[in-house]
């Protein structure tokens, strides 16, 4: 049984589901290895255009697997290894030419809550909930980009407060505090991340994979004028696309777009 179940559907949408239910979907070696190999193949895959990610069974992750080879005993080097080599699995998401859909089911923690934080978008099952319990444990809170990434996301004194404490917050406090963007019944989960992916899929490929890397960069861009620069260049990137000319040529023959021809 495959640690990282890959599902694709009409569109271009990938599903993997991190698919460990009795551990909770821990995190482990080969687990971290899966994810690498799936962003191995969506870096050179033109056909994929959206990715979910998602749980099996009642957890979406739950952090690393403390019974597993990723937490053993080991020394310095190879434990700053071991941790690099996770996070850098966030960077993968934010960097990947696919916007990414945590479907989040259960319990998020640790790495699991960094996945979510990593993605563009996170829609809540009723069930999830989310923590980063580290300084309980002994450990920073700040693990996976967690320090960086969540003060912008939901401000300084949120994130300080849920990092510190360690508590547990359910999917209403993650949408009120716009962690998340929307609740749904666990039941209509992935059918309501789907329909999310089916309106970015049905869009112009070299504009949404665009879209999500100015955006990304603007996060690091110091300014409000270096940011219109990377816009501006982006746009004239936009404007001489196949995609765009795609796009005129519908609009004056009266037709919906074909990305097809575009590509």
């Amino acid at each position: 049984m495959s640690e990282l179940q890959i599902d694709r559907h009409d569109g271009g949408i990938v599903i993997a589901t991190i698919n460990r239910p009795a551990r909770m979907n821990a995190i482990d070696r080969n687990l971290i290895a899966s994810f690498e190999a799936l962003f191995d193949r969506l870096d050179a895959d033109r056909e994929a255009r959206v990715l979910i990610l998602t749980g099996a069974g009642r957890a979406f992750c739950a952090g690393a697997d403390l019974k597993s080879d990723f937490v053993e005993s080991a020394g310095p080097e190879e434990s700053l290894a071991s941790q690099l080599r996770l996070a850098r699995l966030m960077e993968r998401i934010a960097n990947l030419r696919q916007p990414v859909i945590a479907a989040v089911n259960g319990a998020a923690a640790g790495g699991g809550f960094a996945f979510t934080l990593a993605a563009d978008i996170r829609i809540a099952g009723r069930s999830a909930h989310f923590s980063i319990a580290n300084a309980r444990l002994g450990l920073s809170a700040g693990e996976c980009g967690i320090s960086w990434l969540l003060p912008r996301l939901i401000g300084l004194s949120r994130a300080f407060e849920l990092m510190l404490t360690g508590r547990k917050f359910d999917a209403e406090e993650a949408e009120r505090i716009g962690y998340v963007v929307r609740t749904v019944a666990d039941d209509v989960l992935l059918d309501t991340a789907l329909e999310t992916a089916r309106l970015i899929a049905a869009n112009a490929p070299f504009g949404v994979a665009m879209t999500k890397d100015v955006v990304r960069r603007n996060l690091e861009t110091a300014s409000m004028q270096a940011a219109i620069a990377l816009e501006a260049r982006t746009q004239l990137l936009c404007g001489g696309s196949g995609d765009f000319r795609e796009v005129v040529s519908a609009f004056l023959e009266k037709r919906p777009p074909d990305f097809t021809r575009s590509g």
